[in-house]
């Protein structure tokens, strides 16, 4: 795409194209297609070498899937009622939702504390946090026996006690909260401003629904494990601070995977991002970083309290204390030291790696506490190939749906209302605005555009 705009291709940025004799308005194949023709769109996606990559991903993994809906789960994992929960869950389930938690982390920093200086990364961890979510249920869903039935203990079989119960009705109303978020940006791609209008006005609302779902939810995964006492390692197993355990590594998580993101983005597609975005990128980067230290912090005094509340020092000096400590060590006290020195000396590149680590470090917890440290006492279970190839085909399709709508939504970039976009009553504000008018005119062109 980049060798395209330098030929002088227009990236759509607005409902109107400049030209010319005037303005003309792009249609919406237009609009999907970046502004490109169909043969310029497919010359530059096969020059990518990227779509290569995941060709070849999915050219091995979409098979698989269907092999797995056609087979079953035994086909592909050795999930047993020893070890229920496979890598489809570890990772997929437990490691998504933490690192999907900056949606009602920045949702909540602009739209409760009005710190608007935020607001040019909001967008980009609402859409974060949307399609974490969305991929978690996905990786459940291929990890179902019977997904059809996903429904049954939400409507059905009601159990109100259950935590899986909490979870799955809160996932499910969090995810509609999320998709309303996100619809702003879908409203002004296709020209719906009273569809724009009426999110606005509930976004409080949906700000503070998202802050109950997404803490309630993140505590209840974690709950989970309360349903198997014994069979999780003590190390990573308290049955009175489990919930905690999960609800505070999930905001570094999640504020860490919008500084990966953004870094992701930064690198791979600058031509998609606009002045405000990248002028202001760095700044929101040290600002999620202190947020992230806070929370390294409190999870690593909260984890050391929850060992000695249930006296396991012990357990320490054994392999799994050397494993457990190295979880530590790696994943919270290292990247707590980087964004330490980061911080204080304004250096946003170790900010970004030290993001990354401990992106590293919430994935890592997840995976030990679902399956490596899971029936510690019995034999080790090693994931299945293909289990591990259509986790890699699954998130290799969240790329994909990612970065189709980077592209083409307005969350890196300002969607631009042009004159011509203005009713005609609000055209002759515009004027006196323009030429010194006062404040009341200005305000009624900007509630007409918006």
């Amino acid at each position: 795409m980049k060798s395209m705009i330098k030929q002088g291709v227009q990236p759509v940025v607005s409902h109107c194209r400049d030209e010319g004799d005037g303005r003309r308005p792009w249609s919406l194949l237009d609009k999907v297609l970046l502004g490109l023709t169909p043969r310029q769109y497919l010359e530059q996606a096969i020059r990518n070498p990227f779509n290569w990559i995941l060709g070849a991903i999915f050219a091995v993994g979409l098979p698989l899937i269907a092999y797995r809906f056609l087979f079953g789960l035994s086909a592909v994992t050795h999930s047993s009622y020893d070890y229920p929960w496979g890598l489809f869950l570890a990772f997929g389930l437990f490691a998504m939702v933490p690192l999907s938690a900056s949606g009602f982390m920045l949702g909540t920093t602009v739209e409760i504390f009005g710190r608007h200086d935020f607001a040019p990364i909001e967008r980009l961890a609402l859409l974060n946090g949307l399609l974490g979510y969305l991929f978690a249920v996905i990786y459940l869903l291929v990890d179902l026996g019977q997904p059809w039935r996903l429904p049954y203990p939400m409507v059905v079989a009601f159990g109100p006690a259950a935590v899986l119960f909490l979870v799955a009705w809160h996932v499910a109303t969090y995810l509609s909260v999320q998709v309303a978020e996100v619809s702003v940006s879908f409203f002004e791609f296709m020209g719906w401003a009273g569809g724009k209008r009426f999110i606005r006005r509930i976004a409080v609302g949906l700000t503070v629904a998202g802050i109950i779902l997404s803490t309630l939810h993140q505590g209840a995964l974690g709950a989970l494990f309360t349903y198997a006492p014994g069979k999780v390692h003590p190390l990573w197993y308290s049955a009175a601070f489990q919930w905690i355990h999960f609800f505070c590594s999930a905001i570094p998580g999640g504020l860490c995977m919008v500084i990966a993101v953004s870094t992701v983005v930064k690198k791979t597609m600058a031509w998609r991002c606009d002045g405000t975005f990248l002028d202001n990128l760095d700044r929101c980067t040290i600002g999620l970083a202190k947020g992230a230290s806070m929370g390294l912090v409190t999870y690593l005094t909260i984890k050391l309290i929850g060992v000695a509340h249930d006296n396991e020092w012990v357990y320490l000096t054994t392999g799994w204390g050397a494993w457990f400590l190295f979880e530590l060590a790696v994943g919270v006290v290292l990247p707590l030291a980087l964004f330490a020195w980061a911080i204080h000396h304004q250096r946003v590149g170790l900010v970004r790696l030290a993001a990354f680590i401990t992106i590293f470090g919430v994935v890592l917890n997840r995976i030990n506490t679902a399956l490596i440290a899971f029936n510690w006492q019995l034999y080790r279970e090693i994931p299945h190939i293909f289990e591990v190839l259509i986790c890699l085909t699954i998130f290799a399709i969240y790329v994909v749906v990612y970065r189709f709508i980077l592209y083409r939504l307005p969350i890196l970039f300002t969607w631009k209302a042009v004159e011509s976009e203005v009713p005609e009553a609000v055209a002759e504000t515009v004027r006196p605005v323009r030429a010194g008018g006062s404040v009341p005119a200005a305000s009624a062109v900007y509630r007409a555009i918006d």
